[in-house]
């Protein structure tokens, strides 16, 4: 019962960081990601040094072992924040958390991990429901911009860039998952693998830092990056009787 209560926790907390991830990502900001790259990065190399400070072995070959998972897992984060900035998260969310189907497949067909008929059920049963939950959002989303006369633009829901963004998050993922199976247990333990991706993080959060800031000389202030909560009728939905089309003007920065 334990583990049940622990993944629901983690449930919890792991969509309030899809929410503060599309909070963070301005329309009308080209380097967002660039900046929620540096945020995440910082906390991480914290956190990594924190393990370090108190006991937890580690060598700094371990970040040379686990880069391969290291590179996959970062680099489709920064795709999912970049995309962020184009759509939807209602669309995106379900897409992207869809890569754990990606990564039993790789697991089945490359390392011939055993996998029963109910098992492939599943995982069949996970792609359809998350491709079709986008879908079904995503014709939705399009409706009600219409009846509020809005309609979306090259970048919004309905161009392939914004599409994009979370299936290669899926894919890449799903790689960076398998290739923990290869890695983690045989190659390298739980806790410096995790030092070692955060420790990679925050060489990425520097990376991003010197790009952004002294590169494209971009200003960072703290109050400016502070996320703008939408009104609660911003983006009503034609079945709430409390908030139509007509209540207020939409506030909601859109791309």
């Amino acid at each position: 019962m334990t583990w049940f209560i622990l993944s629901l926790i983690a449930i919890l907390f792991w969509s309030g960081s899809d929410l503060f991830s599309k909070l963070g990502s301005r329309p009308d900001d080209k380097y967002s990601h660039w900046k929620m790259v540096m945020a995440v990065g910082v906390v991480m190399g914290a956190h990594a040094f924190f393990l370090i400070a108190t006991g937890t072995p580690f060598s700094i070959s371990d970040i040379v072992t686990y880069l391969p998972a290291s590179a996959m897992y970062i680099l489709s984060m920064i795709l999912g924040y970049a995309g962020l900035r184009y759509i939807e998260l209602s669309i995106s969310s379900p897409i992207c958390n869809s890569s754990g189907a990606v990564a039993a497949l790789l697991c089945f067909f490359i390392l011939k991990e055993t996998m029963s008929g109910l098992q492939f059920f599943a995982v069949a049963l996970v792609c359809v429901g998350v491709f079709a939950l986008s879908y079904i959002e995503k014709k939705q989303d399009d409706a009600l911009r219409r009846q509020e006369g809005d309609t979306p633009d090259k970048k919004h829901t309905r161009s392939f860039l914004a599409i994009l963004f979370p299936i290669l998050y899926c894919i890449i993922d799903g790689l960076g998952t398998f290739a923990d199976a290869l890695l983690l247990d045989t190659v390298i333990a739980e806790e410096q693998a995790n030092i070692a991706y955060e420790l990679t993080f925050l060489m990425m959060a520097v990376f991003a830092f010197v790009y952004v800031v002294i590169v494209k000389k971009q200003k960072i202030s703290l109050p400016a990056e502070s996320p703008s909560w939408p009104p609660p009728c911003a983006r009503p939905r034609a079945s709430s009787p409390m908030c139509s089309p007509s209540a207020q003007t939409p506030s909601w920065p859109r791309p």
